[in-house]
């Protein structure tokens, strides 16, 4: 499957830095359920869905890829001082929408949904959700290993990660 919990829960830390771990888990719990949710919406509906809008896998990856940039490139100028206040809804974008339910989930899940069929791709789905819960919920001891220094540091290197996948993301969905 598409999601990558690991990588998820490094992202989780360095966006999430200097957020108190009550809000953080919220966050987290706000992103499964939004990805999860996207991810079952497409699923279910997905192919439907493309067809009456007219528009492809590829089209939502650049889209997807657009917006990513946008937020990764904002953090990476912003000044080393005072970090900015995370909105509301950090969980649902990045985090939900589109690190854990993005371009490259919806068209796996509707590739195996073709050749797999609709039981076994549902229970991939729920395996790799609950990795993803598993990877923000012990992320905080990592957080605690690593200190404030080190999550600063990591949060620009996240940054620039993020960039670069965004890049690739609309560079597949222009090769389309």
């Amino acid at each position: 499957m598409a999601i990558d919990p690991v990588g998820l829960a490094a992202i989780f830390l360095g966006l999430g830095q200097g957020v108190a771990a009550e809000r953080r888990q919220k966050i987290a719990r706000q992103a499964t359920l939004t990805g999860g949710g996207v991810a079952l919406l497409f699923l279910f509906l997905g192919a439907s869905i493309f067809r009456a809008l007219g528009i492809s896998v590829t089209d939502f990856q650049v889209a997807g890829g657009l917006i990513l940039f946008m937020l990764a490139a904002r953090d990476l100028v912003q000044s080393g001082g005072e970090p900015e206040k995370l909105s509301d809804d950090f969980g649902v974008v990045p985090l939900g929408m589109p690190l854990i339910a993005g371009p490259a989930l919806i068209a796996t899940l509707l590739l195996l949904t073709q050749t797999h069929g609709m039981p076994l791709t549902l229970a991939a789905l729920v395996v790799n959700l609950v990795l993803v819960v598993l990877a923000f919920a012990y992320s905080d001891i990592l957080a605690r290993r690593i200190g404030a220094t080190g999550l600063r540091a990591i949060s620009k290197i996240i940054s620039m990660l993020l960039a670069a996948i965004a890049v690739a993301m609309v560079r597949q969905g222009l090769k389309g």
